[in-house]
């Protein structure tokens, strides 16, 4: 027999909202535990061991939760038995109670009880179901509203920055219904303006937000977009014969002309960023395009392209989204980036895949920054006479290296300059 875990809820607000079975298990099981006492019916559970502390403690959510887990899992196999209450329902946002039911070394019993979007349900007047309400976690705003519609519900607002984060995440949001201590004396629900969501709210653990209209506009432009070039396949002739392998003159030309605007941009000013967003567009245009037409072949779709850059980066970013990742500095980075991706891609050295179309200049800056991010300098290794043309502009790659500049950018700006200088010159008078 494997040690018994009762989850039990303890409902949306007071004690008098408490199911039977949860008031039979709280005076039944004497070893006790509480996710957090920071809830109106924690009172009636006084032995309990509660986990706030360690949510000030622990680097992330994650690993609170898994404390937790292992702490309810270690007392279950020393007393046979223990009970485990949460706030509101135990199947309603509870990351903890998912990974009991997943743990093999306990048998879990979950006891039903209310949830917070029960009482919401009643004070907003609605049927979630007609309406196809989804449920949002405040916390992740951005990511989980990318591409929803219609209107949600967001809990988890407990603090003001989550507020702001998902007022920045949207531009020119639809008022809002803040919904704070359901169920209690002091219970509150009001509208709010968008712009006001982070300024006018006070925000609590029992606070939470009804949005009854929707829509993301980064996912939906995107998406609008996305549509747009589908239709240019089908009813423009021109678009509707191009290839992978005709698009590629394309695609270099706008990527040119992204940098050509890249130069044109002065941060102090404001000037070129017009400029810098058309282009951009243009550049987009192209990804987009080879999406469509690698879809239309059955290999992929712009989804699988933005979920295969965001698990990369997530997978080489362990210092940002792994809680044992350390702090490396910026030279330990390099390192690691390099590494990793020879391992990804099976590769024998990080040498491997400089793409040998790069002009010149960028290509030499690649091999000099991948050899130093390895901590060899390139002056140590054979390969070529310093003295001769070709070492000495190896030597000015370096020198633009070690300054922080891109030698292929400041090559180009020179040559610019050079251009306006002469039309000036020709501008003024016989030459």
């Amino acid at each position: 027999m494997r040690p018994r875990v009762v989850i039990a809820g303890l409902g949306p607000a007071g004690a008098d909202l408490l199911t039977a079975g949860t008031r039979a298990a709280i005076e039944a099981i004497s070893v006790q535990f509480l996710r957090t006492r920071r809830h109106p019916a924690a009172a009636g559970m006084p032995r309990a061991t509660d986990f706030d502390g360690h949510y000030e403690r622990a680097a992330s959510f994650e690993e609170v939760y898994a404390t937790m887990v292992e702490a309810v899992v270690a007392a279950a196999t020393e007393h046979g038995e223990v009970l485990y209450a949460v706030p509101g329902s135990p199947v309603v946002a509870e990351r903890a109670v998912e990974l009991l039911l997943a743990d093999e070394r306990v048998a879990v019993e979950v006891l039903p009880a209310l949830s917070f979007l029960d009482l919401a349900w009643a004070r907003l007047r609605v049927d979630p179901v007609a309406m196809g309400v989804r449920l949002v976690d405040g916390r992740r705003f951005a990511v989980e509203t990318a591409g929803a519609a219609g209107p949600l519900l967001v809990g988890q607002c407990d603090q003001r920055h989550v507020l702001s984060d998902i007022k920045l995440a949207v531009e020119d949001g639809p008022a809002v219904v803040v919904l704070q201590r359901l169920g209690l004396a002091d219970e509150l629900v009001r509208t709010v303006a968008w712009d006001d969501l982070d300024r006018e709210v006070d925000p609590d653990h029992l606070t939470s937000l009804w949005i009854p209209t929707f829509g993301n506009p980064v996912a939906g432009e995107v998406e609008r977009f996305h549509e747009l070039v589908r239709r240019l396949r089908t009813e423009c002739p021109w678009d509707a014969e191009q290839t992978h392998a005709s698009l590629t003159r394309h695609l270099l030309e706008e990527t040119y002309e992204v940098l050509e605007a890249i130069d044109g941009v002065d941060g102090a000013t404001g000037a070129g960023f017009d400029a810098l967003e058309e282009e951009l567009g243009d550049l987009l245009f192209q990804v987009v395009f080879h999406s469509v037409l690698a879809a239309e072949e059955g290999q992929f779709g712009l989804a699988d392209v933005a979920r295969g850059i965001h698990d990369k980066l997530v997978a080489r970013h362990p210092h940002v989204f792994d809680p044992d990742g350390g702090r490396p500095d910026v030279a330990e980075l390099a390192m690691d980036w390099e590494r990793r991706k020879v391992l990804e891609k099976g590769r024998t050295s990080v040498m491997d895949g400089i793409p040998a179309a790069l002009p010149a200049l960028a290509y030499a800056l690649k091999v000099q920054k991948k050899a130093a991010a390895q901590g060899v300098a390139w002056t140590d290794l054979p390969g070529g006479d310093p003295a001769s043309l070709g070492g000495r502009l190896l030597a000015l790659v370096d020198e633009a290296r070690a300054r922080g500049l891109d030698p292929e950018n400041e090559l180009r700006g020179a040559a610019l300059r050079l251009r306006d200088a002469y039309r000036d010159r020709e501008a003024s008078g016989p030459l």
